[in-house]
């Protein structure tokens, strides 16, 4: 049986090691030990017979958005249904927090769309772009579907009228 639970800082040697061989293609961005030390609150991670077999984490941008990021499930381990617990414990933990809208990138849209997401315009993520995707060696020729679950957040020149224009020119 496959359960879920918050992740505790000797979980992060795992997390690395199941998210690690997804950062050859591209599929999650890299991770260094410290930066996963750091950022262990926001994960959860997926147990079965007492072995870490996945993991994923949310990132709070604010009430108007959160993201799931880091969802990974090791190759052993695929086809027990981690990957839709740790989706939805994470979607879980963001209603604890009164997000209204939670993102994700993604190459397999078809899998997240039966958990309720549906596909967005980057541009109504403007959060995600200006945290994570300006660094990303694909920022110009990204292969990622962005989805939602939820109400996409206001525009940002709605939240911070100073911005009235926006910072960079997303895609081409």
């Amino acid at each position: 049986m496959v359960r879920t639970r918050n992740a505790i800082l000797p979980d992060v040697e795992y997390i690395h090691a199941i998210t690690e061989r997804f950062y050859p293609d591209g599929t999650l961005l890299r991770r260094q030990l410290p930066e996963l030390s750091e950022n262990i609150r926001d994960f959860v991670v997926a147990e079965h017979d007492g072995e870490i077999i996945g993991c994923g984490a949310l990132h709070l941008y604010g009430l108007h958005l959160a993201e799931i990021r880091s969802i990974a499930v090791h190759p052993h381990a695929q086809g027990l249904g981690a990957g839709r617990l740790l989706t939805e414990a994470l979607l879980k933990e963001a209603e604890r927090h009164h997000v209204t809208c939670i993102c994700l990138f993604t190459r397999i849209p078809e899998f997240f769309s039966r958990v309720g997401f549906s596909i967005a315009s980057r541009e109504d993520l403007p959060d995600k772009i200006y945290k994570d995707c300006i660094h990303c060696p694909r920022f110009h020729a990204c292969d990622e579907t962005a989805m939602v679950h939820g109400q996409p957040p206001p525009k940002l020149e709605k939240r911070y009228p100073q911005f009235a224009i926006p910072l960079v020119k997303l895609g081409a």
